[in-house]
């Protein structure tokens, strides 16, 4: 095997779609450590399209939050966020640190069109009106019309000085996965792909797949790329430690 930063077949660059709310700015921080040569370009989503644009080959990967349509793709969990429901600064909930569905009974509740909870029992009334989006929503809450309820990332994304959120304990939670086509062979992946995997998983520069890549190459062929990879893993090791002396008398 090549190295993927090097390899003439690799394409131009890693796209990676995630949807918003989604913060993947330390895995691309990590990438850029790891393979500058390969650019890896970011495209915003929403959550109801994030799946195909991924199944289509649009990108080379995409982080969608549940429920989605994962026909044809592969999929790794990543986390689990807590649900939150957001008020404004003066409603009576903030005198809590979170809340229940039967604190909101006599609240309005607005679900967008772009909600990815999955219900089974909603709390309190729903609202009459249906918002488009969640940031429409957002709105209508400032606007005192009706309360949300969001991933909290996505409250924090449409962070407003009037408005704030507490959790909310029995409500469904929204996860987050790693999504990407299905190879044609089973467990074949590409290596920037697999390079992406091995990020958003910790494997360190040094992991033992990565390292299996590299021993892979045949002897007298390491790339310009893999050489400084190897001397900088050289440089990081600890030193060993000289053993001191034994002290004092030798036992008879």
């Amino acid at each position: 095997m090549t190295d993927p930063a090097t390899d003439a077949d690799a394409p131009a660059s890693f796209r990676l779609a995630y949807v918003p709310g989604v913060t993947p700015a330390k895995w691309v921080r990590i990438w850029k450590e790891r393979l500058p040569q390969v650019p890896l370009t970011l495209v915003t989503v929403t959550a109801a399209e994030a799946a195909d644009v991924v199944r289509a080959g649009e990108v080379d990967a995409g982080l969608v939050r549940v429920p989605a349509d994962r026909t044809g793709l592969m999929a790794i969990p990543l986390y689990t966020e807590t649900t939150v429901v957001v008020v404004p600064k003066d409603h009576l909930v903030t005198a809590a640190e979170e809340v229940t569905a039967a604190d909101l009974a006599d609240d309005f509740i607005l679900y967008p069109r772009d909600d990815t909870l999955v219900w089974t029992d909603r709390p309190g009334e729903a609202a009459t009106i249906v918002p488009a989006t969640t940031a429409d929503a957002i709105e209508l809450v400032a606007a005192g019309v009706g309360l949300l309820i969001v991933p909290q990332s996505l409250a924090r994304l449409h962070h407003r000085k009037d408005l704030t959120y507490r959790p909310l304990v029995d409500a469904p939670e929204s996860s987050v996965l790693l999504v990407w086509p299905e190879p044609e062979s089973k467990g074949q992946h590409s290596e920037l792909m697999e390079e992406f995997i091995g990020i958003v998983r910790g494997r360190t520069a040094n992991s033992t797949r990565r390292s299996q890549r590299v021993d892979q190459q045949p002897a007298g062929k390491l790339t310009a790329s893999q050489k400084a990879a190897a001397k900088k893993a050289r440089k990081a090791a600890p030193a060993r430690k000289a053993v001191a002396p034994r002290r004092g008398k030798p036992r008879r």
